[in-house]
């Protein structure tokens, strides 16, 4: 009798016990979803040690901003810290070095732009091929150039400055940063697609361009949001086009190049990461998987729309197919242009 009134006893705990577990599941999921990843990554999974992300550009800028929170969150989704490493300079040459010459074990990443593109048939010789070293992994975040008139200008719409262009050719000022730059490229592209004669107008940085524009020395300025969102905002200049595909979420009024009637005109500039080559498969599956994720976060999202950029990512061969076109694309438009060899 006893022996069967504690098997009773038992059984009746153990069913308590199960229902008591069955209750705490949902709770408890995402705690053993944890320990599982960190039991991953202690046991040989990537990343169990900190990652480098070198950056061309120095600290700061819209690209380490946007970086350092890319970085960020991805050391939250994987456990491990993502170091921003800023090595500007020599026109991103020593920073893709530090990439390709590290392990190609995901411990070291690096980023890369269309300026990357740019550089390829801009200079006469580089120490390194984008196209064969660099293992992508995905984009994170791509961005217009925004055409501008001094808010006093008569100018209302890009199709007024068409128009005077063609009344006064060779007369009109369009202002860019340096020579071979997006920005500068952008204005010849569109310069030779629209069949206008003005002279673009290199300045040494968009402060001094705003300068010259509100001065009247140039008529029309070219460059990123993030460059003209104050001035803007303030009403001293006033957004005329925007250069991508389609309307800008951050200027939804204004219409495109295309929309004023320039055929094939667009121009998206874009962020990525990249590993070197021979990184193996499963860490840039892993990379890809945790940008996807973190850049679709509303926050992520608006951080990186206050700083001009759309956040967005892309696989792979997306991000190595964009590098290859925009190396054809700006190759031809340097040497339209006859923009010598740096």
């Amino acid at each position: 009798m006893t022996k069967k009134k504690t098997g009773r006893s038992s059984l009746g705990a153990t069913r308590r016990n199960v229902c008591r577990l069955l209750a705490l599941a949902p709770v408890a999921a995402p705690f053993v979803a944890t320990q599982l990843a960190r039991s991953a990554r202690a046991q040989g999974g990537y990343p169990n040690r900190p990652v480098r992300f070198v950056l061309p550009f120095g600290a700061g800028g819209v690209a380490d901003v946007t970086s350092r929170l890319t970085a960020e969150k991805l050391g939250e989704k994987l456990g491990q810290r993502f170091v921003v490493e800023n090595q500007p300079g020599a026109g991103g040459i020593n920073a893709a070095r530090a990439v390709i010459g590290a392990a190609a074990d995901g411990y070291t990443l690096g980023l890369v732009t269309n300026g990357t593109a740019i550089s390829v048939p801009l200079f006469k010789a580089l120490p390194f091929d984008p196209v064969k070293q660099f293992a992508m992994i995905s984009t994170l975040g791509t961005f217009d150039l925004v055409f501008a008139a001094n808010a006093q200008s008569e100018m209302r719409t890009l199709q007024d400055f068409m128009q005077a262009a063609r009344q006064k050719p060779g007369k009109l000022n369009v202002g860019t940063i340096n020579i071979g730059s997006t920005q500068n490229l952008g204005a010849e592209l569109f310069k030779s697609s629209a069949g206008l004669d003005f002279q673009i107008v290199p300045y040494r940085g968009s402060p001094e361009i705003l300068v010259g524009l509100l001065r009247n020395d140039v008529d029309l300025m070219i460059d990123f949001y993030a460059a003209l969102r104050a001035g803007v905002t303030d009403g001293k200049l006033r957004p005329l086009a925007v250069s991508g595909a389609a309307r800008s979420s951050m200027l939804p009024n204004v219409p495109t190049v295309q929309e004023n009637g320039v055929r094939d005109y667009e121009v998206t500039s874009w962020n990525g990461m990249f590993a070197p080559q021979g990184t193996p498969e499963e860490v840039i599956t892993v990379l890809n998987r945790a940008l996807r994720e973190i850049l679709d976060i509303p926050e992520v999202k608006k951080q990186f729309a206050d700083v001009g950029i759309e956040a967005k990512a892309s696989s792979p061969a997306e991000l190595a197919a964009r590098l290859q076109q925009d190396i054809e694309k700006w190759g031809k438009v340097i040497e339209r242009a006859n923009i010598p060899k740096q």
